[in-house]
């Protein structure tokens, strides 16, 4: 059995390592002196991805994307992650929930985020609830044929830039044998939505320019329109779309590791004491 990459995946690496080299690395220092992401440099990189063919590389080509597969767009992923998160943000990987939208959402989401001309972010942390989304406190209630949703949000990457957000909220609890069981549905919520405000969330000591947000909904009206998947279907759109990003993650933390390694290995063999390069004493090499 060949274990090995194809020769198009091989490419798929070369490609996105040069245009990290290229496009990424100049602008990092001044990203992490600054903190922020001038807007020039940002869609600098959203058209040069677009033009290389690799924006919204995670979506199918049936509906515009790229259409990698799970193990290529890891391999995206990973070397990504050999870059600043602020500037890699807009390589642009919508996320692929969006393929849950049906009728009018695929003209108004799902197609701007895949071409580059919106993008979004996905907001499910709370302040008392982070992987328990069970513990949701944030709420859609009915009134008048409308949603109107109550709560916040915290630790919401890349909202400071979105158009529209995607939101899991509570709409409903059941009893169950094991106690009070909340439904969860999610939601479209377009940046502007009276009663729906994002503000600068917490500092960080990571990932300099790239920005955790607060969301805050007070009495946020929304239609039925807005609902992404079925009311009441919260778990079954996150079930189908999201757990993807765990390999993800885990791929873009290779990245960085093997970032931090060159970086290492090119210190230890520049860095002189005592009239050597320090690589050369046993503390150090051996690691």
């Amino acid at each position: 059995m060949h274990f090995g990459l194809t020769e198009e995946q091989d490419m798929i690496v070369s490609t996105v390592r040069s245009f990290v080299e290229n496009e990424i690395y100049p602008h990092e220092a001044e990203v992490e002196r600054t903190g922020e992401v001038p807007n020039d440099v940002a869609q600098a990189i959203k058209q040069k991805t677009i033009d290389l063919g690799f924006y919204a590389c995670n979506f199918p080509e049936s509906v515009g994307g790229a259409g990698l597969s799970h193990l290529e767009f890891a391999l995206v992923e990973r070397e990504l992650g050999r870059g600043s998160m602020a500037l890699n943000h807009f390589f642009g990987r919508p996320q692929n929930i969006l393929m849950a939208c049906k009728e009018d959402q695929i003209e108004r989401y799902l197609t701007p985020a895949i071409r580059g001309e919106k993008m979004d972010a996905l907001a499910m942390t709370e302040p008392d609830a982070g992987s328990d989304v069970r513990g949701m406190k944030c709420t859609a209630k009915r009134d008048a044929g409308d949603w109107v949703l109550n709560g916040t949000k915290h630790f919401i990457s890349g909202a400071d830039h979105a158009d529209f957000v995607i939101v899991f909220v509570a709409t409903g609890e059941d009893d169950t044998p094991r106690g009070p069981k909340k439904r969860i549905t999610t939601f479209l919520v377009d940046r502007g939505t009276p009663g729906f405000t994002i503000r600068d969330g917490y500092k960080s000591v990571s990932h300099r320019g790239y920005k955790n947000m607060i969301l805050e909904f007070d009495n946020c009206r929304l239609p039925d329109a807005q609902v992404l998947g079925e009311v009441d279907g919260g778990f079954a759109v996150m079930n189908e779309w999201l757990y993807a990003t765990r390999i993800t993650v885990a791929t873009m933390s290779v990245g960085r590791a093997r970032r931090c390694f060159d970086m290492a290995l090119n210190y230890a063999a520049e860095r002189k004491q005592f009239g050597q390069q320090i690589g050369k004493y046993q503390g150090i090499s051996f690691q």
